[in-house]
């Protein structure tokens, strides 16, 4: 079946007055179907920019010009899946452009336009390769003929250059069991995948892998309308990051996170950067900051990302203010909010056991955690001398720990090899930190003060030389992963608390007459 549309004058009898037919290159406008805030970051004009034309016979010739859409193609038997790869940023592989792109189906490689004097016409002549999908309107076209292909087979393709997820299939992501089969046979478990360690980024790696066990902050970017109004390059790579990552049909059982490396890259200010090993916790601070700016709202100044991590601590500072002779101690209480809490390390034995080996300490979570009771002092020296008390006043829904295991000074790093005893499971925090009493009785009952484990981030080897992993739960069989770069194996819950932990992220247990899970998913969406 042949479809032939002609530049024509449509009658509308309503206006009783003749409207022109939509041009090519709005009716891609129209037919996008969803907003991409990067839009603005680059003209997309239509490929007769590729001719050596003025603007007026662009003009003319945009008008003029037919569209044909064919239901069949014979050259899709050419189209070649396992080559394709659009993890990584879409840029013309000869003209080195990011205006105007499209991916050939038979090599996998990008090239820019489809005019007579463009790259992919070009290719199309000289290789043979005859399909050709745009990466930003997704539609499919065959050249050099340049006919646009209709053909319901190749929405697959469409679903992994874009990954779409509908509200339902959001909320029964924590319930599904079911593996996906990649084209070269191995099986993989959405949300479950590794991810390639381009060149020193694990310490990213083990961030995002942890961030997509938080249920809300992951159902929040699987769908893109939630963050539609933000313009920010950083939130979209990490929203088409996440629905990578979940996607049940992915054409390889891993995910590249190039693309938002390279948006990390740019709004870090290459403070983080490929080929360049960074601290996670420093990294995951960044980003949830980041992360606030660009999505919080102008009324209300919240995000997802406050609604998930924000705690409040009330501080404590008592500093010595001399006067005269005499020195008096003055103390300053202030509330201040965090997203994450920072836990210190006895220091390690310097003397070794009768076989003459380094005593390894052990120490509980509860005994560092006594940091934040509200009596215990902690000495800091910058910018002056002072003592200070923390108490929490406000628990998180998702509490962020992490233990302060290197010490730098000014010649070398030094590693604390101190192993934290932690639950997995039910850690109660009001038996070790005094929590504030809610003013009423009816509210007493919303007080949540147990966490179950969810990610457990580890360093392995020296300071600056090693490397990081990471153990996340499944919720839908309440199983455990250790996941590092591209490896993925299920462990033990008893291993996970067998390691050097290094952070934490603990999710705050629901009340038993909170509404079912699935009806909190679908408030969360709303």
């Amino acid at each position: 079946m042949v479809l032939v549309v002609w530049p024509s004058c449509i009658f509308d009898p309503q206006l009783g007055s003749n409207k022109k037919q939509k041009t090519e290159e709005e009716e891609e406008e129209v037919e996008l179907g969803f907003d991409n805030a990067l839009l603005p970051l680059a003209n997309y004009d239509d490929d007769i920019k590729d001719e050596d034309e003025d603007d007026d016979m662009k003009v003319a010739n945009n008008r003029r010009r037919a569209i044909e859409i064919r239901r069949d193609c014979p050259y899709l038997d050419t189209v070649n899946r396992q080559v394709l790869d659009f993890d990584f940023e879409k840029f013309c592989s000869v003209s080195l452009s990011n205006l105007n792109v499209y991916a050939c189906l038979v090599c996998g490689k990008y090239f820019q336009g489809r005019g007579h004097k463009s790259h992919a016409y070009t290719h199309s002549l000289e290789a043979g390769h005859h399909v050709y999908i745009n990466l930003r309107t997704e539609k499919v076209y065959c050249l050099p003929d340049g006919y646009e292909i209709n053909d319901p087979s190749l929405d697959d393709i469409r679903h992994v250059l874009n990954p779409r997820f509908s509200r339902d299939q959001v909320l029964q992501l924590d319930r599904s069991k079911q593996w996906s089969r990649a084209l070269d046979g191995s099986n993989y478990l959405p949300g479950m995948v590794g991810l390639n360690n381009i060149k020193d980024t694990d310490f990213v790696n083990v961030t995002i892998q942890s961030l997509m066990r938080v249920t809300p902050l992951r159902n929040f970017f699987l769908i893109p309308e939630n963050y539609s109004h933000s313009k920010s390059v950083l939130v979209h790579r990490f929203g088409e990051l996440t629905r990578k990552i979940w996607h049940a049909r992915n054409f390889k059982g891993q995910v590249s996170p190039h693309e938002f490396l390279q948006a990390v890259m740019k709004a870090s200010k290459k403070r983080f950067r490929i080929g360049a090993q960074s601290d996670p916790v420093e990294f995951m601070s960044w980003l949830l900051n980041t992360l606030h700016t660009d999505l919080k709202s102008s009324k209300t100044k919240s995000s997802i990302i406050h609604q998930c991590f924000q705690g409040e601590l009330e501080v404590v500072k008592e500093t010595h203010v001399k006067d005269g002779a005499t020195s008096n101690i003055v103390a300053e209480t202030s509330r201040m909010p965090f997203l994450m809490l920072g836990l210190d390390l006895p220091p390690p034995p310097l003397f070794k056991d009768v076989m003459e080996k380094n005593i390894i300490p052990q120490v509980p979570l509860f005994n560092i955690l006594k940091k934040f009771d509200g009596e215990s002092v902690t000495e800091v020296v910058r910018p002056r001398i002072a003592r200070m008390k923390y108490r929490v006043t406000r628990l998180p829904q998702y509490l962020i720990l992490h233990m302060r295991r290197f010490t730098k000074n000014n010649f070398f790093v030094e590693k604390n090899p101190t192993l934290v005893n932690f639950p997995v499971k039910n850690l109660e925090l009001k038996d070790y930190i005094p929590l504030p009493t809610p003013p009423r009785e009816e509210e007493e009952k919303k007080l949540r003060t147990k966490y179950d484990l969810i990610a457990n981030i580890v360093h392995e080897g020296k300071p600056g030389e090693g490397s990081y992993k990471v153990s996340v739960q499944r919720k839908s069989e309440e199983l455990w992963y250790e996941m590092q770069d591209l490896h993925v194996a299920e462990t033990l819950p008893q291993m996970v608390a067998l390691s050097e932990t290094y952070m934490q992220i603990y999710e705050q247990q629901q009340p038993t007459h909170t509404p079912p899970p699935q009806q909190q998913q679908q408030q969360q969406l709303e």
